[in-house]
């Protein structure tokens, strides 16, 4: 999906990205009941395909997870995986930002089969999370091979690394589980 003809599905939606998939459902029945071509007085062909389109994105939560990292990429939204500004540190925050990590890769290998790699400046934008505080969690990775660093600097998941996800028990979901904090503030919203 290129970010110059990247559409903004919850804002087709009129959604946040916070929203529960009891609320995309909900949301868009009124939607495309209103732009139905059977719908003498508001009905509209084009609105129409456009929300059954971001409805079909968003009420699954696998292309969720996947369109979620596009749409951080587009908006300059970043997710937060820590709870508190000050808990960059110990095993559970490293733990966190690796299962993150991963999550990411594994949503743009989704999302962007062809270019299935993220570098450090977009993890860095996605998580919110500084550079020094990335390193430990990406040399793990790398160093236990779940992740692997391409011929342009970028980082990818491999075989292993998704391999650690399911085993975690963990998806793409935790993307869509992070707060996110567009204005640096961190929104205490949860997304579905």
């Amino acid at each position: 999906m290129a970010q110059d003809s990247f559409i903004d599905y919850y804002e087709v939606l009129q959604i946040s990205p916070n929203a529960r998939a009891e609320t995309v459902q909900r949301v868009y029945r009124l939607l495309a009941q209103m732009y139905h071509p059977d719908n003498k007085d508001t009905g509209d062909q084009e609105q129409f395909a456009l929300v059954l389109e971001a409805y079909k994105v968003l009420s699954d939560p696998e292309r969720r997870a996947a369109y979620d990292v596009e749409h951080g990429l587009a908006r300059g939204v970043r997710w937060r995986i820590i709870d508190q500004a000050g808990a960059v540190q110990g095993f559970e925050a490293e733990r966190r930002k690796r299962t993150a990590i991963l999550s990411l890769l594994y949503s743009k290998r989704i999302v962007d089969p062809d270019r299935p790699a993220l570098n450090i400046i977009e993890l860095e934008n996605l998580l919110g999370v500084a550079r020094e505080h990335l390193e430990l969690s990406l040399w793990y990775l790398r160093e236990s091979g779940r992740i692997t660093r391409t011929d342009n600097g970028r980082f990818a998941l491999t075989i292993k690394g998704m391999e650690t996800l399911e085993e975690i028990g963990d998806s793409p979901t935790p993307v869509t589980r992070m707060l996110t904090a567009g204005d640096g503030h961190g929104g205490n919203g949860s997304a579905a």
